[in-house]
C-alpha cells in the first residue's frame, strides 16, 4: 500500500510539474498563433500550414514510442546494463530514421510539391525554402526522441517541463523579432523556428550526457534488442503512416480542393486544439512510465487501475476546456485575432469534439505498448485511420463542404474506441462491463449534466463577456463536482482528501 501510494504520488508531482508547464506554452502558443497569422496573413499562414504538413506527413517513420517503451521496461525490470543498450540502439535507429527522412523529403516530397500542391505562383519560391527548413527541423525531432525518452522513462519531470519552457520562450522571442526583419516573413519565421530546434536538441544532450550514467553511446552487438525494437518500430511506423494519412493527408486533400484559405482555417483550429490537447498529453505522460513499469513487474491489479482512472481524468481534463470554449468559439475568435478565416469557428468545435474522444484513447495504447505485442492493435487501429482518406477525397470529389471532413474523423474514432474495447477485453482481460460502468457511464453522466447546467446558466446573461466568464465559471465548478462524485473510486477519493488535509496543514495559520 505505501509502494502504491508513494507511485501515485510520484505521478500527482509530476502532472503538476507538467500542467505548471503547460499553461505557459499554451499561453505562448495561443499569442504566437495571433501575431504569425497577423505578420503572415491568411494566404502565407496557409502555406506555412500545408508546407509543414507534408514534411510531417514523413515523421510517420519516427519510433519514439519503441524508445520509450523498451526504456520504461528495462528500467521496470531494474536492469541498468539493458537500458544502457537500449539507449544506444535508439540513437543508432533515430539516425538512420533521420536519413530516410531526408531522402524521402527530396524525392517523393519534391515531386508532390511542385506537382500537386495548390500554392500561388508568386508564392512558390518561399513556400520552397520553407519546406527545405521544415524537413531540416523534422530530423532535428527525430534525433531529440532518444534523449526524451530517457528523461521520461526516469520521470525527470521537473527538467522536462522546464526545457518546454525554454523552448516556448524561444517561440515568443522569434514572435517578438519577425515584425523588424526586413526580408521575407515567411522564410524567416521557418529559419528562426529551425534554430530553436537545434539549440533544444543541444540541450537534451547535454542533459542527458551529464544526469543518467546509462546516457552513454557504446555499440550495442545485442542483434536480438535490434530486432525486437526495429519489429516493435515496424508496427509504429505503420500505425504512424495511418496518423499521418489522417492528419496531413486530409490537409493536402483540402489544399487540393478549397486552397490555402481553408488550410489557414484548419491550422487555427489545430493550433488551438493541440495547445488544449497538451494538457491531457501531459497528464498521459506522467501515467506512461507508471503503467509500462507495473505490468513488467507484473503488478496486474494496479497495471488495470491505472488504465480505469487515466481514461477518466484524461476525459475530464479536456474537457474542462473544451466545454466553454465550443460554445463561446465565435467571441474567443473575435476577440483573439483581427482575421478570422472561414470555417475556424465550426472547425475549432469538431476537431475539439474529436479530441475527446482520442484522449480516451491514449491509455489503450499505453497498456498495449507495455505488453510489447502492438501488430494487431496498430492493424486495428491503422484500418480505422486509413479509412479517413477514402471517404475525405469522396466527401470532397462530390463538392461536400469542407466541414465534412471532421464529421468523417468523428465517426470513424467513435466506433474505433468500440472496437478497441472489445479487443482489450480479449488482449488484456479488460473487464469490459466494469470498465463500461466506472468509465463509459460516469464520463456520459459528467459531460451530460455539466453541458446543461452550464448552457442553460450562460443563456441567463446578456453580453458575450459576461456569457464567457459565466460558462467558465459554472463549468469547471460542476465539472469538478461531477468528476468527484462519480469519476473517483472510493480510494481515490481518501487519497485526495488525506492529500487536501495534509497540505492545508502546512500553511501557516
Amino acid at each position: 500500500m505505501h509502494c502504491m501510494t508513494s507511485k501515485s504520488v510520484l505521478i500527482a508531482k509530476n502532472t503538476l510539474m507538467l500542467y505548471s508547464r503547460q499553461i505557459f506554452t499554451m499561453l505562448v502558443s495561443l499569442y504566437t498563433v495571433r501575431v504569425v497569422l497577423e505578420i503572415l496573413g491568411v494566404e502565407d499562414y496557409g502555406i506555412y500550414g500545408v508546407v509543414g504538413g507534408l514534411v510531417v506527413f514523413f515523421m510517420f517513420l519516427n519510433v519514439t514510442n519503441a524508445s520509450q517503451r523498451f526504456m520504461n521496461f528495462a528500467l521496470g525490470r531494474n536492469d541498468r546494463e539493458q537500458a544502457r543498450d537500449v539507449y544506444s540502439t535508439s540513437i543508432v535507429i533515430h539516425v538512420l530514421i533521420a536519413v530516410l527522412v531526408i531522402i524521402l523529403a527530396q524525392t517523393i516530397g519534391l515531386w508532390f510539391f511542385h506537382t500537386q500542391l495548390n500554392i500561388p505562383p508568386e508564392r512558390q519560391s518561399a513556400a520552397l525554402v520553407a519546406y527545405q527548413f521544415f524537413i531540416l527541423a523534422k530530423v532535428i525531432d527525430i534525433l531529440q526522441a532518444p534523449y526524451r525518452a530517457t528523461i521520461i522513462a526516469h520521470e525527470k519531470m521537473s527538467f522536462f517541463a522546464m526545457l518546454s519552457i525554454v523552448e516556448a520562450t524561444f517561440r515568443l522571442g522569434i514572435v517578438f523579432l519577425l515584425p523588424v526583419i526586413q526580408f521575407d516573413k515567411l522564410k524567416a519565421y521557418v529559419f528562426l523556428v529551425c534554430i530553436t530546434n537545434i539549440v533544444i536538441l543541444l540541450i537534451h544532450k547535454i542533459y542527458c550526457n551529464r544526469t543518467f550514467e546509462l546516457a552513454r553511446f557504446r555499440y550495442c552487438s545485442d542483434k536480438e534488442l535490434y530486432r525486437q525494437m526495429l519489429t516493435f518500430s515496424g508496427w509504429n511506423v505503420f500505425g504512424g503512416l495511418a496518423a499521418m494519412s489522417r492528419e496531413h493527408g486530409i490537409n493536402i486533400m483540402v489544399n487540393i480542393f478549397h486552397g490555402v484559405t481553408v488550410n489557414a482555417a484548419l491550422g487555427i483550429a489545430g493550433q488551438i486544439n493541440s495547445a488544449i490537447f497538451q494538457f491531457v498529453t501531459n497528464f498521459q505522460v506522467a501515467f506512461q512510465p507508471q503503467i509500462v513499469k507495473s505490468y513488467a513487474a507484473k503488478d496486474y491489479d494496479y497495471f488495470m487501475r491505472l488504465i480505469f482512472r487515466t481514461v477518466k481524468i484524461s476525459f475530464c481534463l479536456l474537457f474542462f476546456f473544451v466545454l466553454p470554449l465550443s460554445i463561446n468559439a465565435k467571441f474567443v475568435l473575435q476577440v483573439w485575432l483581427n482575421n478570422v478565416p472561414e470555417y475556424t469557428v465550426v472547425f475549432i468545435q469538431l476537431i475539439l469534439a474529436f479530441s475527446l474522444i482520442r484522449a480516451t484513447l491514449g491509455p489503450f495504447w499505453m497498456s498495449i505498448q507495455a505488453t510489447g505485442d502492438i501488430k494487431r492493435y496498430e492493424v486495428i487501429a491503422s484500418c480505422f485511420l486509413f479509412a479517413n482518406l477514402p471517404f475525405s477525397f469522396l466527401s470532397l470529389w462530390m463538392g461536400f463542404s469542407p466541414i465534412g471532413v471532421l464529421f468523417i474523423r468523428i465517426g470513424l474514432e467513435a466506433v474505433l474506441f468500440a472496437v478497441l474495447v472489445f479487443y482489450l477485453g480479449a488482449r488484456i482481460e479488460l473487464p469490459i462491463f466494469k470498465f463500461f460502468c466506472e468509465v463509459i457511464l460516469p464520463i456520459f453522466i459528467i459531460a451530460g449534466i455539466s453541458s446543461f447546467v452550464t448552457i442553460f446558466s450562460m443563456n441567463i446573461f446578456v453580453g458575450n463577456w459576461n456569457r464567457l466568464i459565466i460558462s467558465c465559471i459554472i463549468s469547471t465548478i460542476s465539472i469538478g463536482c461531477l468528476m468527484y462524485q462519480f469519476g473517483l473510486s472510493k480510494q481515490d477519493k481518501i487519497s485526495l482528501l488525506n492529500w487536501i488535509k495534509k497540505t492545508s496543514r502546512r500553511i501557516p495559520q
